[in-house]
């Protein structure tokens, strides 16, 4: 079982501590690196759109996502 990485990173002007799984950390860098975001622009953009949703859940979501969108039909 892999190990959460505990990272922190700026929401707001405030350190946040978030921990994901480390191939959940590379998806996002992909991610932030594909739309030349910072990894913590990356971030605060899914806090901003995350409602109810714990933060965490919400960038695995977004990890999900990414990857969904790179399969020809979708992920679906």
């Amino acid at each position: 079982m892999t190990r959460l990485k505990k990272r922190s990173v700026q929401l707001a002007g405030h350190a946040t501590s978030l921990a994901l799984e480390p191939e959940f950390w590379a998806v996002l860098e992909n991610l932030a690196a594909a739309r030349r975001l910072s990894l913590a622009a990356l971030v605060t953009e899914i806090d901003l759109a995350r409602g109810e949703r714990n933060l965490a859940s919400a960038c695995r979501l977004a990890a999900l996502a990414h990857l969904q969108a790179q399969i020809p039909d979708g992920g679906a």
